[in-house]
């Protein structure tokens, strides 16, 4: 199959919508597509992303670009760019609307990476009347909305990376920073990756842990701000005991595939509804709670990493590129 140009969408807050779709670019890459991505993602400034994508690959939008100023921009990249493949996560009708009126005109195809969505977003701005614009629509992984549209395919998660490319829990401690004769501590991490807000909560609760009576644990706060900017996580959560985190979409699917224990606060949004994503065993709702989940499970030995079976789970981008790249034979047929 010939190679094609695919630009990914991947604008809104935190984390989210960045690693997504950086995880479908590495798989598409690896298939040998060019891969351009835009992004207004607060910490997309820190990240080495053109170490995936390659130089000039990379949009960066300013977070303090207002709607009409997005809108702008995304139009001339548009313009700019012209892509075979154009692949939009989440928001069919793009973050702020943007996209609605240039969908039905643009003859690239066009993917929507549809996953989990408040359902007063849905009614509210009429989500269904722009699914059929969309050639294809793919799952990844959890339920959603339009899941049963007839142009939409599930895939299992989304991984940014492989199971093979995980650290080993030795290589992962070093990594995280645990001192040298500390080889048993266990490792509490806690991940800080949402609003400016929800991230000072976290470096809090890091402080907090690390401060705590009767905690034996090597406490890190991981986030692309702050040091020591381990990017990304997935990469080390072979070397962590419990993570400590929010409920939105890869801290719980990078979890969940490499069996680490999981702390949550389900933190409110828009669009996400990160309190179903979450099992009642991983939920919190406080962060004194946090620190009492945090004490048990440490205290039970079910969580160390150093007994955790290998990773061995499926990554769905892989299946997703595939189904984007028969979408060309199914339009052309």
């Amino acid at each position: 199959m010939s190679k094609e140009h695919w630009l990914l969408y991947a604008l809104g807050g935190g984390l989210g919508h960045l690693t997504r779709s950086m995880a479908l670019g590495r798989a598409a890459r690896q298939r040998g597509h060019r891969v351009e991505l835009v992004t207004n993602s607060p910490f997309a400034p820190e990240l080495p992303l053109e170490t995936e994508l390659g130089e000039g690959n990379v949009h960066r939008l300013g977070v303090e670009l207002d709607k009409h100023a997005v809108r702008e921009a995304i139009e001339q990249l548009l313009d700019r760019v012209r892509p075979e493949v154009f692949v939009v996560d989440t928001f069919p009708r793009g973050l702020g609307g943007e996209l609605a009126p240039r969908l039905p005109g643009m003859k690239a195809r066009k993917v929507l990476v549809h996953r989990d969505l408040h359902p007063d977003y849905v009614e509210q701005f009429g989500l269904a009347r722009f699914i059929d614009t969309f050639d294809r629509l793919v799952v990844p992984g959890e339920p959603a909305p339009f899941a049963h549209h007839p142009r939409a395919a599930s895939t299992p998660p989304w991984l940014l990376l492989d199971a093979g490319e995980l650290l080993d829990v030795p290589t992962a401690r070093r990594k995280l920073g645990v001192p040298a004769g500390e080889e048993m501590v266990p490792v509490v991490a806690v991940l800080a990756c949402g609003r400016p807000e929800e991230v000072e909560e976290s470096a809090a609760l890091a402080e907090t842990l690390q401060r705590a009576p009767n905690l034996r644990a090597f406490v890190r706060l991981l986030s692309p701000s702050a040091p020591p900017r381990l990017w990304p996580a997935l990469s080390v959560m072979r070397g962590i005991d419990v993570l400590v985190g929010a409920g939105g979409y890869n801290t719980v699917q990078e979890a969940r595939a490499t069996g680490t224990p999981l702390v949550a606060i389900a933190q409110p949004r828009l669009y996400d509804r990160q309190a179903l994503r979450l099992r009642a065993s991983e939920r919190i709702s406080s962060l004194d709670e946090a620190l009492e989940r945090v004490r048990v499970l440490l205290r039970s030995g079910s969580s160390a990493c150093s007994e955790r079976p290998v990773p061995s789970y499926v990554n769905g981008t892989h299946e997703a590129v595939r189904l984007i790249e028969e979408t060309r034979t199914a339009r052309s047929g």
